[in-house]
């Protein structure tokens, strides 16, 4: 922490503007001075604190997205109701307007001996209900759409929330479990994570491996089997299945898993030679030709 300060006051003095050549030149010496510094630096300049902080931002952001969202989607149910309401009432009007010239021309025909008014007037009156029921029914019809569009996306904010509190949860489990250093800890810990989310393969690996440090080969090949049911090409699966059937003494089948590991990424080839699980196999000439060591023999 006491490097992290020295170098933010070093950046601040870094940063404070010039404007003589004499000035100038100490400003190309202290930058100097900054980038030697943290050249220097050997030991990272975050914590988990400051991947907490930035975590619950990042969950407060999405958040105030989704309820930006239900705002927006608020506001776009009151135009439309308001659309409706007015819509109605100018179709209310219409037909209200139309009943008035019907009437008239009703009257004029009844003075010239045609219909009743009477008559004439429930027709009118039928005629009127049906076309506003028309209309009522139709814009029934949308405001039913307008409300399981509502719905669904009521439900797809609840699911984005829980789907951002469970990710949180397991991440601040693989941090403690970085943190920890006892075997048993560790793989109460990658419990967690399972029971949380039962398909990570990269929690089944990673207790494997705690496994085979606890001396139990053939639980770990049932966890690296169970993480290749979930993911058929899962590299460190393969490479896990490699030493527990090293430490069971099954050497051809540590080499053909180490093979698979290798096909589905070329990174494990470095830790060959340095992984002490793997050791059994150094002598065999099919472990030379994975490591690169056979010309060299």
């Amino acid at each position: 922490m006491r490097r992290l300060i020295s170098a933010a006051l070093l950046l601040l003095i870094a940063a404070t503007p010039v404007s003589t050549l004499a000035q100038s030149e100490r400003e190309t010496e202290q930058r100097q001075r900054v980038a030697e510094e943290i050249e220097k630096l050997e030991e990272p300049m975050y914590s988990p604190f400051i991947e907490r902080y930035m975590l619950d931002e990042l969950k407060q952001l999405r958040v105030d997205m989704a309820n930006q969202r239900t705002e927006l989607i608020q506001q776009v149910v009151d135009r439309e109701i308001e659309s409706i309401d007015r819509g109605v009432t100018y179709a209310t009007n219409t037909v209200t307007y139309f009943f008035y010239l019907i009437a008239a021309v009703s009257s004029i025909l009844v003075l010239l001996g045609w219909n009743s008014i009477r008559d004439i007037k429930e027709k009118m009156s039928h005629l009127a209900d049906e076309e506003v029921g028309k209309l009522v029914n139709a814009y029934e019809v949308r405001l039913r759409g307008i409300e399981k569009q509502l719905r669904q996306k009521t439900q797809h904010i609840d699911a984005n929330r829980e789907e951002i509190e469970r990710t949180q949860e397991i991440h601040s489990l693989w941090l403690r479990a970085n943190l920890e250093h006892t075997p048993a800890n560790k793989i109460a810990i990658y419990d967690q994570i399972l029971n949380i989310k039962p398909d990570d393969c990269e929690a089944l690996t990673y207790k494997a491996d705690v496994v085979l440090e606890l001396g139990e080969p053939q639980w770990a090949v049932n966890l690296c089997q169970q993480a290749l049911g979930i993911d058929s090409d899962n590299a460190h699966a393969f490479y896990q299945l490699a030493c527990a059937h090293t430490s069971l003494g099954n050497h051809e089948d540590g080499v053909h898993f180490l093979r698979e590991a290798l096909s589905r990424a070329e990174s494990y080839r470095e830790s060959l030679l340095q992984d002490p699980a793997l050791f059994p196999l150094h002598d065999m000439p099919a472990f030379k030709e994975l490591a690169g060591t056979r010309e060299e023999d």
